[in-house]
C-alpha cells in the first residue's frame, strides 16, 4: 500500500492484460485507488496496447475517475475511481483489439451503476487470443440469465477482423442491488451441437464449407450419435468490415450448460485445420466433465467474488487465467476461494469444484 493506494504487480502469474482488467474493475467497484506496475510484463510486447488503454479510459469515464500513465506502451498506471454512473459509454480500440475483452472489464462495473447503461464497444469482434463475438453473444446472453440479469443483452452491429478491426457491439444492462451466487455444478448430457463457419469480405464461401466439414468429421469420430449442424455462411458486406474467416461450435446440455470451441482463419492456414482446431477445443471442453468451458471459467471469478453467498462451479482443470483472477479477486475483495478436486467422478476425468464465499457487494445507489 502507498498511502491508501493498492499496489498490483502486473507481471505475476498470467502476466498479461487480464490482471489489469480484474484489478481496475474491482478498483472502480470498491472505490480503491490503485497502482499497477510492470503491466503485461509476461508478454513479448509489454505495456499497454490500444485495447487495454481504451478499456482503462472507459472505466475512468464511467466512474469519473482519474487515470495517470495512460498511454500506449506504458508499464505503470495509477487509477483513482469516482462514483459509477449509468448512461452511454463508448470505447474504441481503433485497432482489431478485442471488444469482448472490453466487455469483460466494463460489465461488472455497470452492474453497480446508479442507472441503466449502454456500452458501445468498437474494435475487433473476432480477434486472436480472445473470445469470439459469436461466443460472447450466445454464451454471454445465457450468462446474463445465469446472473438473473433481466433485460441485459449483447447485440453485434458490425463485425470487424484483424488487422483493421472496425467492428461494433452494443451491450445494454440494468443495475442490480446485489448479485446472487452462481451455482453451476450439474453438467447434464449433451443434447445439441451446432455452429457456424463464416467468411467475410473477399474470401470464397468454399472456405466456410471446408471448415464446417472438417469440424463435423472430427466431432463425429468422438460423438457419433448426435446430429452436428454447422452452417457455412458468408457475412453480408454491410455487416462486416474487412476480410476474415473462422468458426464457432457450441454444445448445449440437458441442464442448459454451454461449451464452445472456436478458431480463426488466417493467411496460409489451411481451412480444414481451422475447423479441426475448433472441434478439438470443443471436445477438450466436453471431456473433463465440468459444467463450464475454459473461456467462461475465469470470467466467472469476479462475479463469484462480488456475489452475496456461496458460489460453486464445477470445471475442468483450473487455467492460469482463472488462478490469476482468483489471486487478485481475493487480494482486493477479501472474498475467499477454495478449489478442490472432484472425487465423485470416474477417476479418468480431471474435474474440480471452485467455491467462493462472496463479499456481498451492495449497490448503494439503488
Amino acid at each position: 500500500m502507498d498511502g491508501d493506494r493498492v499496489e498490483i504487480d502486473g507481471g505475476v502469474m498470467e502476466g498479461g492484460g487480464q490482471i489489469l482488467r480484474v484489478s481496475t474493475a474491482l478498483s472502480c467497484l470498491l472505490g480503491l485507488p490503485l497502482r499497477v506496475r510492470r503491466i503485461r510484463a509476461g508478454r513479448s510486447q509489454p505495456g499497454l496496447r490500444p485495447q487495454h488503454l481504451s478499456g482503462l479510459e472507459m472505466i475512468r469515464d464511467l466512474c469519473d475517475g482519474q487515470l495517470d500513465g495512460g498511454e500506449i506502451g506504458s508499464t505503470e498506471i495509477t487509477f483513482t475511481p469516482g462514483k459509477i454512473k449509468g448512461g452511454t459509454h463508448i470505447a474504441d480500440t481503433k485497432t482489431a483489439g478485442s471488444v469482448c475483452l472490453l466487455l469483460q472489464v466494463a460489465m461488472p462495473c455497470v452492474l453497480f451503476a446508479a442507472s441503466p447503461s449502454e456500452l458501445r464497444l468498437k474494435g475487433g469482434t473476432n480477434a486472436e487470443m480472445a473470445p469470439q463475438i459469436d461466443y460472447t453473444v450466445l454464451v454471454g446472453n445465457s450468462f446474463f440469465d445465469l446472473l438473473n440479469l433481466s433485460g441485459a443483452k449483447v447485440t453485434c452491429l458490425l463485425l470487424g477482423y484483424y488487422p483493421q478491426g472496425g467492428g461494433e457491439v452494443i451491450v445494454r444492462m440494468s443495475p442490480v442491488k446485489q448479485l446472487s451466487p452462481i451455482n453451476l455444478t450439474e453438467r447434464g448430457t449433451v443434447t445439441k451441437i451446432h455452429g457456424r463457419a463464416f467468411v467475410a469480405g473477399a474470401l470464397p464461401i468454399k472456405l466456410a464449407k471446408d471448415m464446417a466439414s472438417a469440424a463435423v468429421r472430427c466431432i463425429r469420430k468422438e460423438i457419433g450419435d448426435l446430429y452436428v449442424n454447422i452452417q457455412p455462411v458468408r457475412e453480408p458486406d454491410n455487416q462486416a468490415f474487412g476480410t476474415g474467416s473462422g468458426i464457432i461450435i457450441v454444445a448445449e446440455t440437458s441442464t442448459g450448460c454451454l461449451f464452445a470451441g472456436s478458431s480463426l482463419g488466417k493467411r496460409g492456414k489451411n481451412s480444414d485445420r481451422v475447423g479441426i482446431e475448433a472441434a478439438e477445443m470443443l471436445l477438450g471442453n466436453l471431456r473433463h466433465g465440468g459444467a463450464v468451458d475454459d473461456y467462461l471459467q475465469d470470467q466467472l471469478i469476479i462475479f463469484m467474488a462480488l456475489a452475496n453467498g456461496v458460489s460453486r462451479v464445477k470445471s475442468g482443470p483450473i487455467t492460469l487465467h482463472t488462478q490469476t483472477a482468483v489471486h487478485f479477486a481475493e487480494q482486493l475483495t477479501k472474498a475467499k476461494f477454495t478449489v478442490t478436486k472432484s472425487e465423485d467422478e470416474d477417476s479418468t476425468k480431471d474435474t474440480y469444484f471452485i467455491e467462493c464465499q462472496g463479499m456481498g457487494m451492495i449497490n448503494s445507489s439503488l
